[in-house]
């Protein structure tokens, strides 16, 4: 399939300069797909995910490192418990609009999987569709024991070497990231409020094996959004698209598909009903004048 080059712009947003990677389709009428990284996550850390997600969609992709990571503005601050509500409700609003994005698919991964959500909650008619991998709506006790084992191996091992090839600031990353998580009022953080409000088609992607959350997570997500599928992955951890990214690919692109062929059937039908209710005015109009 061909497709126009990779580019990489800055936008500021919320008064902070965000990196985005944007990759056109040549189809036009596809949807735009927009990622949202994990809690440690940069636009370099989903690797080479969105031009192969672009590449079996046909869809445009725009990927961005929010405030705090990869090439975006430093962490200045303390993260509050509701930095994943100003995400969702303040600063995806506002880098849509200024990219020219309309009714998006939201593809998320772990916190950016909770943006998502609250996101779609919060503005129903604005997404198309939501694809959540390893999504949080509530803290689990797994959750927490788990971060605090990365705190313990960021200062000790060379996890943060590692963490250092995908973030400008890495310090102010990863404490951003782990303080708040570890922090005993982020405890009654809960996002499933937002779960009744979302009318979009979802997908939710769990591995089997993940150390960050229980099926619990995702299970809270179908009990409340009927339009939900729900693949749970074998032999998979936190991050299904680097654990297994052929089969969470192939996952994604027949969403996509389905998506798409039922947004095309269902701008037919509409298109039959209002022509239905025309000729109805019509011959109404005619029946009229004959009398």
């Amino acid at each position: 399939m061909m497709r126009s080059s990779a580019r990489r712009h800055e936008v500021v947003v919320d008064g902070k300069r965000l990196e985005t990677l944007w990759l056109a389709s040549d189809s036009p009428q596809r949807p735009t797909v927009v990622m949202l990284h994990e809690g440690l996550g940069s636009i370099s850390l989903w690797k080479d995910f969105p031009r192969r997600l672009a590449e079996s969609t046909g869809c445009g992709v725009l990927a961005y490192s929010r405030y705090g990571h990869g090439n975006s503005d430093r962490l200045q601050e303390k993260r509050p418990v509701t930095f994943m509500h100003h995400e969702g409700e303040v600063v995806l609003p506002e880098l849509l609009d200024k990219m020219g994005i309309v009714r998006p698919v939201l593809l998320g991964h772990s916190d950016g999987a909770s943006i998502s959500i609250i996101f779609a909650g919060s503005y129903p008619e604005a997404v198309r569709a939501l694809v959540v991998e390893a999504p949080h709506v509530f803290v689990e006790d797994l959750s927490v024991a788990s971060i605090a084992r990365a705190k313990v191996n960021y200062q000790t091992t060379d996890f943060r070497e590692k963490l250092a090839r995908y973030h400008q600031h890495v310090d102010e990353t990863f404490w951003g990231w782990n303080d708040v998580w570890l922090a005993p009022e982020f405890r009654s953080w809960n996002i499933e409020e937002y779960l009744g409000s979302i009318r979009c088609p979802v997908l939710c992607i769990q591995g089997e094996q993940d150390e960050y959350g229980t099926a619990l997570q995702v299970q809270a997500i179908v009990a409340r959004v009927p339009n939900t599928k729900l693949v749970m992955l074998p032999d998979c951890k936190h991050s299904p698209h680097r654990d297994q990214p052929e089969k969470t690919l192939e996952t994604m692109a027949a969403f996509m598909v389905r998506l798409s062929t039922k947004e095309t059937r269902d701008s037919s039908r509409a298109e039959r009903d209002a022509m239905a209710a025309a000729l109805g005015v019509r011959e109404g109009t005619a029946n009229a004048k004959a009398q």
